[in-house]
């Protein structure tokens, strides 16, 4: 099958370091690959791919200073899929509703996975506008805003198999993997270890637009015990999960997937997380983790985190959430709107 991978121009595919989107697209393409199909993947020139690369942009956007409009990149590779659509089976987009006007009005069949929240209220007329536009959502929790969508499916994520791995050596510590912003709850994560005791160790991203609230709130709160790495790759995180005795993820907001959990999963690595978004679908309560309501639970199955076993929470990870699970789950997506025509004009 001839396959278009679009991914935002945001990070390189896959990223240097935290980015969610771009790191699922590089899993997805990989494995499409290696399963046989010809697959174009559009994004940027410091991306990395066994794919044909289209470089729309030299660099991820992210990384480069000199960028003040990061619509006009994405602009721009909108016009160049759109030109090399036909020489395309399925197109398939990880951009949100940019693809919905134009896509829906040319003959080659597209795709759109949703990566974000879905609950804004200025996405309501969007989607009222084009109910007919093929989508695939992360989790089932994700699409509870937008009953009017044409979702195809959930498709959950998945991770190549060998990538991360459990690592030997001691757990002796709690674990925060992800971005520093209040939805994330890295603040509620440092109360339960204080509470239990325990070290923490904080892997993560700070953006601009939260450099204040981490200042305010988060900076006054670190020491004693409480210990911020900062951004870590693919490549540190068997051993960063590995050593932990459980992840937290006391996040406050409609997560659509959370990918961290799986990563700890795959590490062996049991999660403490809230019952938001997508949750109780990838975690199983009391074999991979405990889901809980709020801090004093989340302290609470601490308690009971040595319970579980390790072991048997990476076999779930193989179980479930490979990234050829995930591949072969698109393609059956891919064959469903060839055959119908799913993308047939709103």
């Amino acid at each position: 099958m001839r396959i278009a991978q679009i991914a935002p121009l945001h990070e390189a595919v896959p990223p240097k370091l935290y980015g969610g989107t771009e790191r699922v697209v590089s899993f997805l393409t990989e494995e499409l690959v290696a399963m046989g199909h010809d697959v174009t993947l559009f994004a940027s020139g410091d991306s990395v791919t066994s794919a044909r690369l289209n470089a729309c942009w030299p660099r991820a956007l992210r990384l480069d200073p000199a960028i003040r409009d990061p619509i006009a990149p994405h602009m721009l590779m909108m016009e160049q899929v759109a030109r090399a659509a036909p020489d395309f089976d399925v197109l398939h987009f990880h951009m949100d509703y940019w693809p919905f006007t134009y896509f829906s009005r040319q003959p080659v069949p597209f795709v759109t996975t949703m990566h974000g929240r879905l609950d804004l209220m200025e996405l309501q007329p969007v989607f009222d506008t084009f109910p007919k536009v093929p989508l695939v959502s992360i989790s089932n929790n994700q699409r509870g805003p937008l009953p009017q969508a044409n979702f195809l499916a959930t498709v959950l994520h998945g991770l190549p198999e060998k990538l991360l791995t459990p690592q030997d050596g001691t757990r002796d510590y709690l674990a925060f993997l992800g971005r520093i912003c209040p939805e994330k709850g890295v603040d509620k994560a440092i109360r339960m270890a204080r509470a239990k005791g325990i070290p923490l160790k904080i892997a993560a991203k700070i953006d601009r637009v939260d450099a204040e609230y981490f200042e305010r709130e988060i900076k006054p709160m670190l020491g004693e015990g409480v210990e911020l790495i900062g951004e870590i790759n693919d490549s540190q995180k068997p051993a960063f999960l590995s050593g932990a005795k459980a992840l937290l993820m006391p996040i406050d907001w409609p997560e659509p997937f959370g990918l961290v959990m799986i990563e700890a999963m795959a590490c062996g690595t049991p999660v403490v997380a809230f019952r938001r978004g997508s949750v109780p679908e990838v975690l199983e309560d009391g074999l991979t983790g405990f889901i809980v309501e709020n801090e004093q639970e989340g302290a609470a199955a601490l308690d009971r985190i040595d319970t579980l076993s390790n072991d048997r929470v990476r076999q779930r990870f193989e179980e479930r959430f490979t990234a050829r699970r995930m591949a072969e789950d698109y393609l059956r997506v891919f064959d469903q709107i060839i055959a119908t025509g799913n993308s047939a004009p709103a």
